[in-house]
């Protein structure tokens, strides 16, 4: 066999390694290494398992990701998070869906403070579902607001995914986390109107609050939720200015987090304990993918398949729109059976030759791939963020309204990509402008 139908082999190994539900990490590490063997040897692909797998781990970047992962279990685990979003209820309970509208922008505040997607849909389905039901909202309005909120935490900084992006494909790390501010907030901004066109023209989806608020009740619930404005500024005013790293904007984040618990009388070791268990447990699943993928990017490349795709795409000249297309169809599929974090580390090493092939810019792909992995968070029938919705909720509320609250969310889904595919400096402006 030539090099390049070994790697095409191993590609086919792969998926049918998916397909029997072993692993994402295990599948991409025996591929990578049933190539490598192929290829190159045994005592070559020991050698070379070995040391690409410690320059990945040496990265400095990725020491980012227990940081942000620290940051946002702190906050949960604290109950900084319900401060968030009783203010959010204060000063937008009084529009059509106020709830529904409250759960969307906290969940972006939230974000900042979290970087997970999963995570932020865990946590708001415990807090903000429990007080929409109360209301008498619609169960898929309630459920599905939680999904989809969830996926802000992709975007809005810190980011995982993005962190995850930077270092596989070579990019900048603070850029990257800024490009997703404008795309997190288009989104939620879709979503509020969604929202309100809903309820609009359905009243009994979400019924009047009879909660009122004194003007002075409402700045109190906002002066109290204090701490992750600061999170924002200091992470966001950080990384755009270039004054710190994205690990030393991940620090200032759990150290804030932890001062604020202390400050709020929130604090307590039980909460320290989960929350430092929840991020190294998080930290080894997300390393163990990453360096799957790692592994299998190397082999990739010693099959000159990345090399071929170039000389492929100059022979058929295929059109940027093609591309993007079938990237769209590819991931949409996918997403419905893949969690996101191995989604996206499985497919860059294919797609980066085309990246390259086509003169893509990195940081618009980035933001593109990270909004695909967003959308198979919702999209049934493995939506991670459905199933932990519906965990959350247990019994209130049955799987298929959740599903069906979720679909109209998918739409608006939809409207944002397409605009983020159409000007990409909607991604781009905040990272131009950087220091």
């Amino acid at each position: 066999m030539s090099a390049v139908q070994i790697g095409f082999a191993c590609i086919a190994l792969l998926l049918v390694l998916l397909a029997l539900r072993v692993p994402i990490g295990v599948s991409l590490g025996v591929s990578a290494f049933t190539g490598l063997l192929s290829l190159r040897g045994l005592d070559a692909a020991f050698a070379l398992m070995g040391s690409t797998t410690f320059q990945f781990i040496a990265h400095w970047s990725l020491t980012a990701i227990p940081m942000f992962i620290l940051m946002g279990a702190i906050a949960f685990h604290t109950g900084l998070t319900r401060t968030l979003f009783d203010a959010g209820k204060a000063w937008l309970g009084f529009l059509p869906g106020g709830l529904a509208i409250a759960t969307n922008v906290s969940s972006a505040g939230f974000a900042a403070a979290s970087g997970s997607s999963v995570a932020m849909a865990g946590a708001m389905s415990r807090l903000a579902v429990p007080e929409m039901l109360r209301a008498r909202y619609d169960p898929g309005l309630a459920t599905g607001v939680v999904a989809a909120s969830g996926t802000l935490g992709a975007f809005i900084p810190p980011s995982i995914p993005f962190v995850l992006y930077a270092v596989f494909m070579e990019a900048s790390v603070g850029q990257l986390l800024m490009a997703g501010i404008i795309p997190g907030l288009l989104t939620m901004l879709a979503y509020a109107v969604l929202i309100v066109t809903r309820v609009k023209l359905n009243p009994d989806l979400a019924p009047r609050t009879a909660q009122a608020y004194s003007n002075r009740d409402r700045w109190v619930l906002l002066l109290k939720s204090w701490p992750l404005p600061v999170i924002v500024a200091g992470v966001v005013g950080g990384l755009y200015t270039g004054t710190v790293t994205a690990t030393e904007a991940g620090a200032f984040g759990a150290f804030v987090a932890i001062a604020a618990a202390l400050i709020q009388g929130s604090f307590s070791w039980t909460a320290m304990q989960q929350a430092v268990s929840e991020t190294v447990t998080s930290t080894a699943s997300i390393f163990l993918i990453a360096i799957g993928a790692v592994l299998f990017s190397r082999m990739l490349t010693l099959s000159q398949i990345p090399m071929n795709i170039g000389v492929w795409v100059e022979d058929y000249a295929v059109a940027l729109w093609m591309f993007l297309l079938a990237v769209t169809v590819f991931y949409i599929v996918l997403g419905m059976f893949l969690d996101p974090i191995g989604l996206m580390l499985v497919t860059l090493p294919v797609l980066a030759p085309f990246v390259i092939a086509f003169d893509i810019d990195v940081i618009w792909f980035g933001v593109l791939v990270v909004k695909f992995i967003e959308i198979g968070l919702l999209t049934p029938p493995i939506g991670l963020n459905l199933f932990v919705v519906s965990a959350g909720v247990g019994d209130k509320v049955p799987f298929g309204q959740v599903v069906r609250g979720t679909v109209w969310f998918l739409a608006a889904e939809a409207v944002v990509l397409i605009l983020l595919m159409a000007f990409p400096q909607l991604s781009l402006l905040l990272p131009s402008l950087m220091y």
